[in-house]
């Protein structure tokens, strides 16, 4: 009986194709070949040259016959072939990663200016998800685009909306020959694994996940593209230069994938990200600090932390004064290990737990002027005056304010 399914169509992606030099990436697979034939009746339709070029990576034993099986085909259809043989060299990185990187340099070399690949939209479900699955940020998880640039070539992505089966369907109604790569069969590899078990076990429950998968990345890509013009807009703003494309999704794969740890250095300027918030402060270089003594000034002026504490006078808040009296007040900086109980209600904690419950980054933890009497720790900024220091109801106190200069503020 036969299928039903829609016979798989090109998408063209908005490219304009007429005179262009269009080269398949021919792995000798279901797909490519499908593909390739697809694209020999569009050809003089259309009006491009098309070619195919067939990348020898050298990983299979079958390797050989992958190679002569294209070479055979491409006569057959009067197709030109290039065949190119690379190695695939790991570099700490995983096979199909580097074995990607290959392709890659090896399609750079072609005189086409579109690279046609048959991804389809098993494959681009797939990616979705192992990206998903792998913590990726927006960026990642918009998968493959149906057309993108490498330098100056086009990778173009055809058959991205086309189901696996529909391809299958198309080429055995078509009696087209194919080869099978082996790894597609070993599920002790991630993508094989998802292919083999999880889009099976999806499909019981979820019949159109591949659609759906596939819908959500348009959705990311269009978030992703969002981010760099708001970005930009940020910077600009801040009266910072912009940098490239290449550079501005650079910074957005590092400030949404790397944690408040990450600092981008960029026009003097550092730029970082806590709990979802982005900042921009002076690049780092941290001035020299000195443990100082507070006499009971109304300002004390600390530019190597780029501010200044001020006290004021209050009844019943702030510092109890009359303990403050002939005893020495000294300003340092964190050395670990200190407790604040800002609440009387609640047990003394670190002031690691107590800067990450006020939302005080991570760099700003390290150059905060700290208040200690006695050798004990009595106040701190954003947090407060320690409960056993604290003036009583009507007890005249002391209220310290830690201000940042303008200059040094994020």
């Amino acid at each position: 009986m036969a299928s039903t399914r829609k016979p798989p169509s090109v998408d063209p992606a908005g490219l304009d194709l007429r005179g262009k030099q269009v080269a398949v990436g021919l792995s000798g697979g279901v797909d490519s070949v499908v593909l390739l034939h697809l694209l020999r009746r569009a050809a003089t339709r259309i009006g491009f040259q098309l070619s195919a070029v067939h990348v020898n990576h050298g990983l299979s034993a079958h390797a050989g016959a992958w190679e002569r099986h294209c070479r055979a085909l491409c006569r057959e259809w009067r197709v030109p072939l290039e065949v190119r043989r690379v190695k695939v060299a790991k570099k700490g990185k995983g096979l199909e990663a580097a074995a990607r990187e290959a392709r890659r340099s090896a399609f750079a070399g072609l005189r086409a200016e579109v690279i046609a690949l048959a991804h389809q939209l098993d494959d681009q479900a797939e990616t979705v998800l192992l990206n998903l699955l792998r913590g990726a940020g927006v960026r990642g998880a918009s998968a493959m685009p149906a057309a993108g640039a490498m330098g100056k070539k086009t990778l173009w992505r055809p058959l991205l909306a086309v189901p696996r089966r529909s391809i299958l369907d198309y080429a055995r109604a078509r009696r087209l020959r194919w080869v099978e790569d082996e790894s597609n069969r070993d599920d002790a590899l991630t993508r094989s694994f998802l292919r083999l078990h999880v889009g099976p076990l999806l499909e019981t429950r979820f019949p159109r996940w591949r659609e759906s998968l596939a819908r959500a990345a348009r959705h990311f890509a269009a978030a992703d593209a969002d981010a760099r013009f708001v970005l930009r807009e940020f910077l600009r703003a801040r009266e910072l230069r912009a940098p490239s494309e290449a550079g501005l999704l650079d910074m957005l794969r590092q400030l949404t994938g790397q944690g408040a740890r990450t600092a981008i250095a960029h026009d003097g300027a550092l730029l970082r990200v806590y709990r979802g918030r982005l900042s921009v402060t002076a690049a780092d270089h941290a001035a020299p600090f000195a443990v100082l003594r507070w006499r009971g000034e109304r300002r004390l002026p600390i530019p190597a932390l780029g501010g200044e504490l001020r006290f004021r006078d209050a009844t019943g808040r702030g510092i109890d004064a009359a303990r403050l009296e002939r005893r020495e007040v000294r300003v340092r900086l964190r050395a670990g290990g200190e407790r604040l109980q800002p609440d009387a209600r609640r047990p003394r904690r670190s002031l690691k737990n107590l800067f990450q419950d006020a939302g005080v980054p991570p760099w700003e933890r390290a150059r905060l002027p700290l208040l200690e009497c006695d050798g004990t720790l009595i106040w701190a900024p954003g947090l407060g005056v320690d409960a056993s220091w604290r003036a009583g109801k009507d007890a005249p106190g002391i209220v310290p304010e830690w201000r940042r200069l303008p200059a040094a503020a994020a």
